[in-house]
């Protein structure tokens, strides 16, 4: 993965986190801004890799799918690709809609079709459904993660008042 590969991902992860973490500062005036950083970084780096993991995790999907996998080394961003992705978690604010996120994350899951349809030798219907659920997948194992992360600090919370 090159370095561009890597700085683009690396922004469209910051700035998911950030469509998500800023809506509850607004709401929270005197929150620390020391604090909304250390909630930033990591919630950004998650976001990050998760990103980084779509295409091979497709790919996985569509080996799984497949009775003899092709050679080759996978599924790979390119900054071609992942340059609407960057786009798309700009627009993760809600203010913007979350209909037109999910639209461009689709056109997203659609750039990601044709290469994984050409090196894995699935049909484009396949290919699609592979990236569905990859992309379904990680968005779930993510948003559970976030849940148990809020119940524990919610319960983490409770306990420090009492």
């Amino acid at each position: 993965m090159s370095s561009t590969v890597v700085v683009l991902l690396l922004i469209a992860g910051l700035s998911e986190a950030a469509g998500r973490i800023l809506p509850l500062v607004s709401r929270r005036p005197g929150m620390p801004r020391a604090l909304v950083a250390a909630l930033l970084l990591p919630a950004g780096l998650v976001e990050s890799v998760v990103f980084a993991l779509w295409p091979l995790t497709a790919w996985t999907v569509a080996d799984l799918v497949l009775s003899s996998p092709p050679p080759g080394s996978g599924l790979v961003w390119t900054p071609g690709v992942v340059a609407p992705l960057v786009l798309a978690a700009v627009l993760a604010f809600p203010l913007l809609g979350p209909l037109l996120h999910l639209v461009l994350f689709v056109g997203v899951g659609a750039g990601l079709v044709g290469p994984l349809s050409a090196q894995s030798g699935l049909g484009w219907w396949s290919a699609a459904g592979c990236v569905a659920v990859a992309g379904a997948g990680l968005g779930l194992a993510v948003e559970t993660v976030r849940r148990v992360v809020v119940r524990i600090s919610a319960t983490e919370a409770q306990e420090s008042i009492a």
